[in-house]
């Protein structure tokens, strides 16, 4: 067939696709979903990577494959990937499956579409700005700004950003050439995006002062104030302050209100990471914890973590309704946002961010918002609390089961201390042995496929567990299952 033939009909097979994808999607609702969510079934099914690659045969080929073989690897690809929707799934920060999020993904994934101008997004241009407002209100601003960013650590980026734009609007031209030396403040619990933000704006990782924390792990006010003046007397020109709502490990809240007194007397930015906490702002009976956010200029927060809206959904937000955001990330250009449009441009609001192309986060949230309302949300939260309390109590009541504090959040960390070391704190080698407990018991329990947590030091204190639980479908015999797992993959050691 002559090249000017092939033109004539389409190059994809379209009942060949759909067919493929109705097998695809009974795939992802049996495999995915119904045995993702069975505690009967395994958590991971762990293989070393090198037989992994072998399984799956992940090489690239001239030729394409039969469609029964694509299923095949599509089986594949679900049986041998963590399942984080599994009620025993508590290694990360997120878990757990809403129905109404996820089909909120599809939907976006289908219209495949960028949210950087009204004429290729319209629905999702209107109704990302009522998703962000409502986030606004909730945190106590009227008016404001705002997008949605590929993650939190994105989002903190973008308020070290904004913060040095709106203290020194020269720096997008001239960059930091021009620029006195600029320091920047956070709790050593911090989120490490902080450091990174640094790094990658060119303001320097030694510029970054790290503030004392307490034994909760909330930033110190007074040794905020301690570095500020020390930065002044360095010469350096405080203009950005990170305070943390649910610090990572500990789930600590730093006094916003406090840190708000101190970065009001300096004229110093604040902004918010509550990535991780900002969620406890739906619930009327947890908001409490951040008490003060209200007066912050920026604010980080991933409804994708607690909220269970699925990776990801993080919202960069501003009290600022100047047009700042806009002003400090625009380029304006011209086969974008022309100039002669005949709609109201103000709906193109792409320019906000240093993207170009940016995937639709917000429909899945704004499903979800619709299905379940504030109030079921709310519940949400509040059953994560009711979780946590659960299990600090049942520990309280365990041999060898040791907090490491009291749980202000959801994250709940402990020591299992086996029947070997119990009685032994005294011995040299006691926390040198502690320490080796949660890596050979997380080892154990993703070999076996029975469930996942996470692990990590901190400071001077030697390996313990991170439990956290997001997931509703979670039931206390879920949580029980946890701990006498805990302990029968621990008890030998």
């Amino acid at each position: 067939m002559a090249d000017k033939d092939v033109l004539l009909h389409p190059g994809l097979d379209k009942a060949a696709g759909e067919e493929f994808l109705q097998e695809a999607f009974q795939i992802m609702l049996e495999e995915g979903l119904r045995k993702g969510r069975d505690v009967s079934e395994k958590v991971c099914d762990w293989k070393e990577p090198e037989q992994l690659q072998q399984i799956l045969d992940l090489d690239l080929k001239d030729s394409g494959e039969p469609r029964e073989r694509l299923l095949e690897r599509c089986r594949e690809v679900i049986r041998y990937s963590v399942k984080t929707c599994h009620p025993r799934f508590f290694n990360q920060l997120f878990s757990g499956l809403d129905p109404h999020a996820f089909a909120g993904q599809l939907i976006t994934d289908m219209l495949n579409t960028s949210q950087y101008t009204y004429e290729i997004a319209p629905v999702f241009v209107l109704m990302e700005e009522v998703v962000l407002k409502q986030l606004r209100k909730l945190i106590g601003w009227e008016g404001g700004d705002g997008i949605f960013c590929p993650g939190g650590s994105i989002s903190n980026i973008y308020a070290m950003n904004v913060a040095r734009y709106h203290r020194f609007p020269e720096c997008k031209q001239k960059g930091n050439w021009e620029l006195p030396r600029l320091a920047a403040f956070t709790s050593e619990e911090c989120h490490y995006s902080i450091q990174k933000g640094a790094s990658f704006l060119g303001i320097g990782t030694d510029n970054v002062f790290l503030v004392a924390a307490d034994e909760n792990g909330k930033m110190i006010p007074a040794d905020l104030e301690k570095q500020i003046h020390q930065a002044k007397a360095e010469k350096a020109v405080p203009f950005f302050v990170n305070a943390t709502c649910g610090t990572t490990v500990l789930g600590a809240f730093d006094p916003v209100a406090e840190i708000a007194e101190v970065c009001a007397r300096h004229k110093v930015w604040l902004h918010v990471d509550a990535a991780w906490g900002g969620s406890a702002l739906v619930s009327r009976k947890h908001r409490h914890l951040l008490d003060g956010i209200e007066r912050a200029d920026s604010v980080a927060w991933n409804p994708h973590k607690m909220l269970m809206t699925g990776l990801q959904c993080s919202a960069f937000l501003l009290k600022d309704s100047s047009g700042l955001l806009q002003r400090c990330h625009c380029a304006k250009a011209t086969y974008l946002f022309q100039t002669d449009k005949f709609y109201d441009m103000s709906y193109d609001r792409g320019d906000k961010t240093i993207q170009c192309g940016r995937k639709v986060d917000c429909l899945k949230l704004w499903l979800m918002w619709k299905a379940n309302g504030t109030r079921g949300l709310e519940q949400r939260v509040d059953r994560a609390f009711a979780y946590t309390r659960y299990m600090a109590d049942e520990i309280k009541k365990r041999e060898g089961f040791q907090l490491v504090k009291e749980p202000e959040f959801i994250n709940l960390c402990f020591w299992f201390v086996p029947p070997s070391l119990r009685g032994k704190e005294g011995s040299i080698d006691y926390t040198l042995r502690l320490g080796k407990v949660a890596p050979t018991i997380k080892e154990r329990m993703m070999k076996k496929g029975s469930m996942m947590v996470s692990y990590q030091p901190r400071g001077n204190q030697v390996n313990f567990f991170r439990q956290v639980v997001t997931n509703p479908a979670v039931t206390r015999a879920d949580l029980d299952f946890f701990l006498d797992e805990i302990e029968r993959l621990g008890k030998d050691l």
